[in-house]
C-alpha cells in the first residue's frame, strides 16, 4: 500500500529532525548558502536521514557460487568487470525505480587508494560517473591540486550505486542490497588504504554508528586494510573553514604516506 500523505509528511519531518542532529554532531553551528552552479540546475533539496522509517526489506536476489566480495580463502579475487556484470540492471531496491542509470566507480581499477562516499548526486546520476558535482570537483582538486596525483590514479565509489531520492541518506535495506557490490569492488581493487568520506560510508564499513567529527583522523581498519575516515567534501561546502580544510588536508596527506610506505 503507498503511503498517504500524512505518513509521508510524517516521515519527513522526522528526517528533518534526525538530519539535523547529524549536522549538529558534524559540527554545523550555522547555514552558510553556497551559490548553485548553473550548469548543475536547481539546487537539490538538503539530505535527509530516512534511517529507522518502516520499510518492507526487497526480496534477496540470487546468489552465485562465489559471490563478489564473499569469495573464501584460495578462491580467484573477482575483476571490477565481474563485479560489474554481477550487479546487471540491478533493480534490488527501491533506489532504482528513480534512477537515471547505475553509478559503478570510476578510476584505477588497481589504485592503491580507494574513496568511498554516501552515493550518487544530480550529476553523478546523470553522467555515470561518481563524484562529478560540485563535491566531485572539490574533491577532484584535493587529489589533484593537493596530493598531486591524478584523479585517474586512485579509485572512488559509494555504498550505493542508484541516486536516492532528494540525496537523502541511503537506508539501511538499501545499503544492505548494495553492499556485497562494494565489497567485490573492494577486492577487486585490493586498495593499500580506504579513504571513507563521511559518516554514512564509514559506518558501513565499520559496522557500527559512528561520529565522524570525533572518528576523523584516527585509522581504522577494514577486513586488514587501513581505512582513513574524514569529512565529506559536501560539508566541506557547507563549512568551509580554513580549520576544516587543514584537517580533510591532514587526512589525506597520511593516507596518501601510508599507501606509499
Amino acid at each position: 500500500m503507498t503511503p498517504g500523505p500524512d505518513a509521508e509528511l510524517s516521515d519527513l519531518l522526522g528526517a528533518a529532525r534526525a538530519s539535523l542532529a547529524e549536522w549538529a554532531e558534524e559540527g554545523l553551528e550555522s547555514w552558510e548558502p553556497v551559490a548553485p552552479d548553473p550548469r548543475e540546475g536547481p539546487e537539490p533539496p538538503a539530505v535527509l536521514a530516512l534511517q529507522g522509517s518502516p520499510r518492507t526489506p526487497p526480496e534477496p536476489g540470487p546468489v552465485p557460487t562465489n559471490p563478489a566480495g564473499s569469495a573464501g580463502p584460495g578462491a580467484p579475487t573477482p575483476s571490477l568487470e565481474q563485479v560489474r556484470e554481477l550487479l546487471g540492471d540491478c533493480t534490488r531496491c527501491r533506489l532504482h525505480e528513480g534512477r537515471t542509470q547505475i553509478v559503478f566507480g570510476d578510476g584505477d581499477p588497481h589504485a592503491d587508494l580507494l574513496f568511498v562516499g554516501e552515493g550518487p548526486g544530480e550529476q553523478e546520476d546523470l553522467r555515470g560517473i561518481p563524484f562529478c558535482g560540485r563535491a566531485g570537483d572539490l574533491l577532484t582538486s584535493m587529489i589533484e591540486k593537493g596530493l598531486e596525483i591524478p584523479r585517474s590514479s586512485v579509485y572512488i565509489c559509494n555504498i550505493v550505486k542508484c541516486r536516492p531520492p532528494g540525496n537523502r541518506t541511503p537506508l539501511a535495506d538499501e545499503v544492505s542490497a548494495c553492499r556485497r557490490f562494494l565489497d567485490g569492488q573492494i577486492e577487486a581493487v585490493q586498495p593499500k588504504v580506504i579513504v571513507t568520506l563521511g559518516k554514512p560510508a564509514t559506518s558501513t564499513l565499520l559496522g557500527r554508528d559512528v561520529a565522524i567529527t570525533k572518528l576523523r583522523g584516527t585509522w581504522q581498519e577494514y577486513r586488514g586494510i587501513p581505512v582513513m575516515p574524514t569529512f565529506h567534501p559536501a560539508f566541506l561546502l557547507r563549512q568551509y573553514t580554513q580549520e576544516n580544510r587543514r584537517m580533510v588536508w591532514e587526512d589525506l596527506k597520511a593516507a596518501l604516506t601510508r599507501a606509499r610506505s
